[in-house]
């Protein structure tokens, strides 16, 4: 079906303000056909293009970086994509390990994590300047640094067998 929507229902359908298409238009991103009055026309193509920008901001790219994502003829489009690549590992990785932070706070018995024995030590070379941030925490599959029971799981499970008598 080739469709045929203003700038009004064009953005309606993806959720966004209508001074966000003229932007995109204004940077080179969408050109969307005009009718005779000079209104913008929005075409299946023009709709795809819109969901592949929505898509890529949502991943985290810039207009510039999505421009060239769209632009057929740009000779950097693999070195942007490898770099956004490279990005997204970062970000996910953060986030795997503030998953991994807040699993441990919801178990650990020290209410306050910064009193908790293991996060202490996990922080120490932050807490030092000999270590980053981002090196502070041990990956998922190393073995804990501390062995206290206020600060993992088995805190929890010997806490649930003490309520139990």
């Amino acid at each position: 079906m080739k469709s045929s929507l203003s700038i009004g229902d064009a953005a309606a359908r993806f959720a966004l303000p209508t001074h966000v298409l003229r932007h995109w238009e204004d940077v080179g991103l969408l050109r969307p056909d005009r009718d005779a009055g000079e209104r913008r026309r929005y075409g299946d193509d023009d709709l795809v293009r819109i969901g592949v920008i929505v898509r890529s901001k949502a991943a985290g790219m810039s207009l510039e970086q999505i421009g060239v994502l769209l632009d057929e003829n740009a000779p950097e489009r693999h070195r942007v994509l490898e770099a956004h690549l490279a990005e997204l590992d970062r970000r996910m990785a953060d986030m795997e390990r503030s998953r991994r932070m807040t699993e441990h706070a919801l178990r650990c018995r020290s209410h306050d994590i910064t009193t908790c024995p293991r996060f202490r030590a996990i922080m120490q070379e932050v807490v030092t300047g000999t270590g980053t941030w981002r090196d502070a925490e041990p990956p998922a599959d190393a073995v804990p640094v501390d062995r206290d029971p206020a600060s993992t799981d088995r805190g929890e499970e010997r806490r649930g067998a003490a309520s139990a008598r």
